[in-house]
């Protein structure tokens, strides 16, 4: 399967990478061990994962993912063929965001206990603390790569005036630099991504990993009116999807699954997958079902039409 270099480092991933927060949550471990194994047995590489996960689940404290991770890299011995990516910063029971230096170097052990692995490829800036300088938290990511705890550095969720403080504090102070970005990106969700800190990445030649792929499930098609939104435990982050423009989306994403004979999930994956400025998109998967639509995705080649089309669908011009 084809790899792509993320940003400026010397990782390489497949085109769609594991989105890790299902562990824990939607999946138990030996249901996640069985979806980690068709992952990687399909060619894919990329597990992207973070400390918080899945911390929001009645009875969980965070860090079941990448314990789940861990347990899964121990028993396959297959740590050296992975790119592993994991976060911090999210509130893990302190009541706040956090990216002080202090609180980083304790995070990032515990990661690392919890994966069992001495190194983390890719490790991201998961939510902004716009308390503590970019500075510190540069400082602190350079202690660790010094010490080889962490190889590459990323950023989720800054603003482009926070990310472009960050790149200039690297440049300016010879700290490390984030090389790639991780934002909420999808055929439903563009504004967010285009109008913000796109240019910065494009810029800067940072890789982009998105989140949100599917907007929930919402691309995938299965989610048609309100009496869908009990089929599963996301089903109450897709209402917000069912306006006319979502529904121009799905129209225009059912016209193409026909043509192509694949799934709308496998079609707005392409989507992502065929736009310049995406390495890779991260998305999750619960079944056989859906590993066989990041497959179709990465075998699919879009032409100029389809993608017209679908920028057209998902447009925020009204047409009349």
């Amino acid at each position: 399967m084809e790899r792509r270099k993320l940003g400026n480092t010397d990782l390489q991933t497949a085109p769609i990478v594991f989105g890790g927060n299902v562990f824990g949550w939607t999946l138990d471990e030996n249901q996640s061990f069985q979806i980690l194994d068709d992952f990687i047995g399909a060619g894919f590489n990329a597990i992207d994962t973070a400390d918080v996960y899945s911390r929001w689940v009645e009875g969980n404290k965070g860090g079941e993912s990448e314990t789940i991770i861990g347990k899964w890299m121990k028993t396959r011995g297959n740590r050296d063929d992975i790119t592993l990516i994991t976060k911090v910063g999210a509130d893990m029971g302190q009541g706040h965001k956090d990216l002080t230096e202090s609180y980083i170097l304790k995070a990032v052990d515990r990661s690392l206990q919890r994966l069992q692995t001495d190194h983390i490829d890719l490790y991201f800036t998961h939510w902004d603390d716009d308390r503590t300088p970019v500075e510190e938290t540069l400082g602190a990511y350079d202690k660790l790569i010094k010490s080889g705890k962490l190889r590459w550095i990323g950023a989720s969720n800054l603003s482009p005036e926070r990310l472009k403080a960050s790149l200039d504090a690297s440049k300016k102070h010879k700290l490390p630099r984030y090389e790639v970005f991780q934002p909420g990106y999808n055929l439903y969700d563009r504004q967010g991504f285009e109008e913000g800190v796109a240019t910065l990445c494009k810029e800067h030649g940072l890789g982009v990993i998105s989140y949100y792929s599917l907007a929930s499930g919402f691309l995938s098609g299965k989610y048609r009116s309100e009496d869908d939104l009990s089929q599963s435990a996301r089903g109450g982050g897709v209402k917000k999807y069912m306006d006319e423009r979502g529904k121009n989306i799905l129209k225009a994403l059912d016209e193409l699954a026909e043509k192509h004979k694949i799934s709308q999930a496998a079609l707005a994956l392409a989507w992502l997958i065929n736009k310049p400025l995406i390495t890779a998109p991260i998305a999750s998967a619960t079944s056989s079902k859906h590993l066989q639509a990041f497959t179709e995705a990465t075998q699919l080649e879009l032409n100029h039409e389809d993608m017209e089309l679908l920028e057209e669908a998902s447009s925020y011009t009204t047409k009349a």
